[in-house]
Order: C-alpha cells, then sequence, then structure tokens
C-alpha cells in the first residue's frame, strides 16, 4: 500500500522478479487495505505509513487487530522514527526503508512469511533509542520500564536469555548457534515468549525488552 505509483510499480517489478513472491494486489490508500486483503488474502503487506485519507499506522492496527490478519511490513523513511515505533507496537513484523536494495526488500518479505520479522539489530537499536528520546516525558518510561520488567519476571531463565537475544535483533539460527541449542528449541522457546508477554510477534518480545531498558 503505497499513494505512490511509482513505489508501487518498483515495489512491483522487485517483487515479480523474485521467482518466489508473488504480487496479489495493491493499494493506494489505508482506506483499500481490508478489501484488498479480504479479496487477495496476502501473508504479508507493504505499507507505506504516509497516505491521504488513512495512514498506514491505522490500518497497519486495524489489520493487526483482526485474528486472521497478515503480517505487515512498514515502509518508512528515518525521518518518521516515532511512527515506525507505533506501528511496531501495533503488531508491525518490520520496517524498511523505501530506499532499502531490492535484494534486502526481497528477503524481508521471505523472512516475515516465514514468521520471522525483519530486525536489523544495528538500526533497530538506532531507531528505538532515538524514538524513546523524542517521546518525552508525556512516554512516562518509568511506567513502561515497570511494566516490561514485570512482563520478564514471568519467564525462565532460558527464556529470558532468548527474549534478551530477540530484542537484539538475532534470528533463531543465530540464537541457537550463540545459546548452544537447537533451531528448533529456540522456535519453542520463542513461543512461549509471545505467549508469556501477550506479544503479536518477535518485533513485540523485541520492544518489552527495550522498554524493560535491557538492550
Amino acid at each position: 500500500m503505497d499513494d505512490d505509483p511509482v513505489v508501487r510499480a518498483a515495489l512491483a517489478m522487485v517483487l515479480g522478479g523474485s521467482g518466489d513472491c508473488v504480487l496479489v494486489g495493491e493499494g493506494a490508500d489505508g482506506e483499500e487495505v481490508p478489501a484488498a486483503v479480504a479479496e487477495h488474502a496476502p501473508d504479508v503487506v507493504l505499507m507505506d505509513i504516509r497516505m491521504p485519507r488513512v495512514d498506514g499506522l491505522t490500518a497497519t492496527e486495524r489489520l493487526r487487530a483482526r485474528a486472521d490478519g497478515p503480517e505487515v511490513i512498514v515502509l518508512t523513511t528515518f525521518d518518521a522514527d516515532a511512527s515506525v515505533l507505533r506501528a511496531l507496537r501495533a503488531g508491525a513484523s518490520g520496517f524498511l526503508l523505501k530506499d532499502t536494495p531490492p535484494a534486502a526488500i526481497v528477503e524481508a518479505v521471505r523472512r516475515v512469511a516465514a514468521g520471522e520479522p525483519m530486525l536489523s539489530p544495528t538500526v533497530t537499536r538506532q531507531l528505538m533509542a532515538h524514538v524513546a528520546d523524542a517521546e518525552g516525558p508525556t512516554a512516562e518510561p518509568d511506567e513502561r520500564r515497570a511494566a516490561a520488567l514485570a512482563l520478564l519476571e514471568r519467564l525462565s531463565e532460558r527464556e529470558r536469555e532468548v527474549a534478551l537475544a530477540v530484542g537484539r535483533g538475532l534470528s533463531n539460527a543465530q540464537i541457537a548457534a550463540e545459546a548452544y541449542m537447537s533451531v528448533a528449541t529456540v522456535k519453542a522457546h520463542v513461543s512461549r515468549l509471545l505467549t508469556k508477554l501477550a506479544a503479536a510477534n518477535r518485533v513485540q518480545v523485541a520492544l518489552v525488552v527495550h522498554d524493560a531498558g535491557l538492550v
């Protein structure tokens, strides 16, 4: 979803040339999202933030509130940091800058479709830190930190270790190598994390860790 036809055309070319990603539909505004998703049943939606009538943040919140909602990757630029954090808290599976190389866009779609959201360790940490600073006193950071720490208290020692690794942006394979466990075991821990932390996806697990001040 993007109100710029040039961007939509470019994305169509990128995804169409991937060999395994199929573009099933597109739209120019967030208000078109519910009908388009109902008609095409996509696995992943690439969502722009700034659209004329219903913005991508509102559309993302509405999609992720649905039990059967598709995964969402937000398209953004660095000057939309606060908006990105809102989208991630709403359940978006990650974000891409609009100047991301084509191969990286395709890889992000593949990873998100496979259930492993796109979290770049370096960019995500920088972005979240910048947003936390920008939110100011109205964000009540002490309350967020206390709530996040309380959630993490529900975890076993091993689950907490995995949660911190997710917060650092590590993939399942990277966590497995670092923690000396199988990928299947990591996946099982992540599944329990989602339940115990009431998180929609790995991104929200990372946000809890970030709110707790542990990354």
